[in-house]
């Protein structure tokens, strides 16, 4: 007949001599201890630990005693159910033999895997933030690519940008005192207006580079520049 009392007290002695500081028994009757696991110091001297409660039940080693984490320390909730999960394998496979020193050398290699993981997690963050760097700094110097789309929203505000200026300057003067202008004299004055604002175009445009590379698909605005009639802002020529 198995004396597991014997048993239980001869694994007490021998445990509480492998972990001298940090094992701590919580009650004799029945016998339940905690054990307090840690792993080898990863990246920058970082650590994981969990402390782990036993209780040993009437007939252990042959069924197995009771578990849990009493404590964790830098452990997600998902690496405490892996530890839970695997003490849980390993009573099973261990049935029969005493299995705290098993229980626990198990855990602290799976805390070794963890601080590994976690030095993974963060080489692989920090290389998709590197990229995203790199991304928005080659987005950046490349421009916005021209599509028939954009092009006819910008055509459309810049006109609208010409109307705005023309009733400002009509404004101002207007606010000024000056006297009121015969139809010749506002006809004149808006042609010569027409007039400005191309050259002011022409000056701008001899003085842009373009950068032909950002443009797509741009033939379906079947734009002919050979055509006489061809204005690409649609502010009509100054013979006009």
């Amino acid at each position: 007949m198995t004396d597991y009392g014997e048993e239980q007290r001869n694994e007490l002695e021998a445990i509480e001599s492998i972990y001298p500081d940090s094992f701590t028994v919580l009650s004799e009757d029945p016998a339940s201890f905690t054990i307090t696991v840690t792993s080898d110091a990863g990246e920058n001297d970082e650590t994981v630990e969990t402390t782990l409660k036993f209780t040993y039940v009437e007939k252990y080693p042959d069924e197995p005693p009771l578990y849990e984490i009493f404590s964790q320390e830098n452990l997600e909730d998902s690496d405490a159910d892996d530890i839970l999960g695997l003490l849980k394998q390993q009573a099973e496979e261990n049935l029969g033999m005493v299995m705290i020193f098993t229980l626990v050398t198990a855990v602290q290699e799976k805390l070794n895997e963890i601080v590994d993981q976690i030095k993974n997690r963060r080489e692989e963050e920090k290389r998709r933030k590197e990229k995203e760097a790199e991304e928005a700094e080659k987005k950046a110097f490349q421009g916005t690519v021209v599509t028939i789309e954009n092009f006819l929203s910008w055509k459309a505000k810049f006109e609208q940008e010409i109307v705005e200026l023309r009733r400002k300057r009509q404004k101002e003067e207007e606010q000024s005192g000056k006297t009121k202008l015969t139809g010749k004299q506002l006809f004149e004055r808006d042609h010569n207006l027409d007039t400005s604002d191309i050259q002011f175009l022409e000056d701008a445009a001899n003085s842009v580079e373009v950068d032909e590379s950002l443009f797509q698909d741009m033939d379906d605005l079947d734009l002919d520049e050979d055509d006489p009639d061809f204005d690409p802002v649609g502010l009509g020529s100054d013979e006009d």
